[in-house]
């Protein structure tokens, strides 16, 4: 076992749990080295292309082998077709109620940025996207994301405002996380959350 995951192991601890000593801690174990693993692959997608991205390059960001990849995960295309779906990170980003959409989204937004240093919803944004890889990650993004919620939105323009409300989020992840705003990232999550949600909102619930 690598160091990594011995240290995820000794996190989580298994005083508490002796009847799932043996399986718990690995399965949970498991969890955290493939996430890893992924984190990895989308940060070097995110400043390489596809083709270029080795898994021996993933397998050093992340800590791990890369046998321990192919383990997981099979092969480099299944890795990152994982990497270039949505479905899992839109689960969070859309998990409230329309009236209150739009501020959950720039809070869970901003803070995935503020905690963690990226989201996973900006892939598109700063991914290269360029050759057949290019083009299955617009399409997830397209289907997984803003069809997704236009889908959720009552009224005209369904799609138009789903588009606007999703570029509105973006245009704020942009000069958050990656241009890095000075004042932006000085102010308080809550307080930027307050200001910039209605925005967001309007597109959602339009009067």
């Amino acid at each position: 076992m690598n160091t990594s995951d011995a240290t995820t192991t000794s996190a989580f601890g298994t005083a508490t749990e002796p009847e799932v000593c043996a399986a718990g801690p690995a399965r949970r174990d498991a969890e955290a080295t493939k996430a890893a693993i992924i984190r990895a692959a989308r940060y070097l997608l995110a400043r390489h292309a596809h083709a270029d991205i080795t898994l021996k390059a993933v397998a050093e960001r992340a800590g791990v082998s890369a046998p321990l990849i192919l383990k997981y995960f099979g092969n480099k295309e299944a890795l990152f077709a994982r990497i270039m779906s949505f479905e899992a990170d839109v689960e969070a980003l859309l998990d409230a109620p329309l009236a209150a959409l739009g501020h959950h989204m720039v809070h869970h937004l901003l803070t995935g940025q503020a905690e963690h240093g990226a989201d996973p919803i900006l892939r598109i944004v700063f991914a290269p996207l360029h050759r057949e890889q290019g083009d299955t990650l617009r399409t997830n993004f397209r289907t997984q994301v803003v069809d997704r919620l236009g889908e959720r939105l009552e009224g005209p323009d369904a799609g138009v405002r789903a588009e606007l409300a999703v570029g509105t989020l973006l245009g704020l992840g942009v000069m958050y996380g990656i241009a890095r705003g000075p004042h932006l990232r000085g102010t308080p999550v809550a307080e930027i959350t307050e200001r910039y949600a209605p925005t967001v909102q309007a597109f959602l619930t339009p009067p």
